[in-house]
């Protein structure tokens, strides 16, 4: 198998070890009695969790040549947190596992950016990544898809199956990735300028050798003032969008008895073919229209997205409001990657800054659930929609108040048109 279609296949088998039980885990625990505060508050602890350990991880990536055996510790043991979930019931035993499932997991996102990079080069790092996240995000269809039709006829235990399934599938991808197609300079962002892909097929550790003072500390992260802006802006969009979408299935459960399974999963599948086609055509926008305007269009979908929630809860309005979704974030899952590989090109530290963006958008993400789940419980769902969709709009206000800093740094990548297609 070439190396970039088993990328491929390992971020198709990965979307459902990733998202795990996540997006059925607020029906799950509702149907043990929990209430939308106490869920909220669990969600808002693993969101804490992978926050916090997300820069480590990304730092980890950039420092290990072993980068296949770290996808692969990590995937079983997010998987094995997951399914640990058939078997505790307490709010510290589910708390502890959704937290241990949220650390391994954040090591995997910058963990198959580097590798990809590493593949790839540089150059062909926004095309190949946008294939990607298509194939991740069809892979979250498959497993959605497969989890409420299981569900429906067997019950939530068929969603564990099935992250086993795919655990052990996603392991097999990633063994099939030759490990002398990585080259681990190339996939820390100490790539030379001129080096076309391909270069150093011959010598893949050609570049390892690179001068240590080319690799900037820790320090080259923050005083990166556009990476600063970037990750601001993404934790004030998470803050508003992360609880969407369970707290929509939650309420459209308790409101109109749907079933939950079969809802669920089909508010994920919705969302995730969107995501197909946002992410197939990101690479394109961005050479089209550049960074800071495909970020700045999938900011705009946000508010938008609230407003409709609040006005149309039911199975009907799960249409509209999971293709906004599919939009805004299948675009930011390709761009926001690209830029930061833009952003900190020559630093050697591409991968703790993308644990570091990964980590703002954890803020927002982590508190999200929790303002959402109070919101929900005390003034309803329409309200928790409102005023989640209005705080997204700060990260208009700060993406457009330093739109003259920022254009210079996130317009169109002309270094990629010799290479498009």
């Amino acid at each position: 198998m070439r190396p970039a279609r088993a990328l491929e296949a390992l971020n198709f088998f990965l979307a459902d070890v990733q998202a795990g039980i996540g997006p059925f885990i607020g029906v799950i625990l509702l149907s043990r009695g929990w209430g939308a505060d106490a869920i909220g508050t669990v969600m808002t602890l693993a969101g804490l969790a992978a926050m916090a350990a997300t820069p480590l991880a990304g730092a980890l990536v950039d420092a290990v040549r072993a980068k296949r055996a770290l996808i692969v510790v990590a995937t079983a043991v997010t998987a094995l947190a997951s399914l640990a979930m058939m078997f505790v019931h307490s709010y510290p035993a589910v708390a502890a596992s959704q937290v241990l499932a949220a650390v391994s997991g954040a090591v995997l996102a910058p963990a198959a950016a580097g590798v990809t990079l590493g593949i790839v080069r540089r150059r062909g790092f926004d095309r190949q990544f946008g294939r990607n996240q298509m194939a991740n995000h069809a892979g979250n269809v498959a497993g959605a898809a497969l989890a409420g039709w299981l569900g429906w006829h067997v019950g939530f235990d068929a969603v564990f199956a099935l992250v086993g399934v795919f655990t052990v599938l996603a392991i097999v991808s990633t063994l099939a990735i030759p490990g002398h197609a990585i080259d681990h300079a190339c996939a820390r962002g100490l790539e030379p300028d001129g080096l076309a892909p391909g270069t150093d097929a011959a010598h893949p550790h050609a570049l390892d050798a690179a001068p240590a003072s080319r690799v900037g500390g820790l320090r080259t992260l923050a005083g990166n003032r556009p990476l600063v802006l970037l990750g601001a802006s993404l934790a004030l969009f998470h803050l508003g969008n992360a609880a969407m979408l369970p707290l929509y299935g939650m309420g459209v459960v308790v409101t109109q008895r749907s079933n939950a399974s079969a809802f669920t999963a089909q508010t994920i599948v919705i969302a995730q073919c969107v995501m197909i086609a946002a992410a197939w055509l990101a690479p394109r926008l961005i050479r089209a229209h550049g960074y800071w305007r495909v970020l700045l269009f999938s900011y705009l979908v946000l508010p938008v997205r609230g407003l409709v929630a609040a006005a149309w809860m039911s199975e009907a309005g799960v249409w509209p409001v999971q293709v906004l979704d599919g939009i805004g974030a299948g675009l930011q899952s390709v761009v926001v990657p690209a830029l930061v590989v833009r952003l900190l090109h020559g630093s050697g530290r591409v991968n703790a800054g993308q644990g570091a963006v990964a980590t703002a958008q954890g803020i927002g993400a982590a508190l999200s659930p929790v303002l959402g789940g109070v919101l929900a419980q005390h003034f309803g769902y329409p309200a928790a929609f409102v005023v989640l969709g209005a705080v997204s709009t700060g990260s208009l206000a700060l993406w457009l108040g330093h739109a003259r800093s920022l254009s210079s740094v996130c317009g169109k990548p002309a270094d990629l048109s010799a290479t498009s297609s």
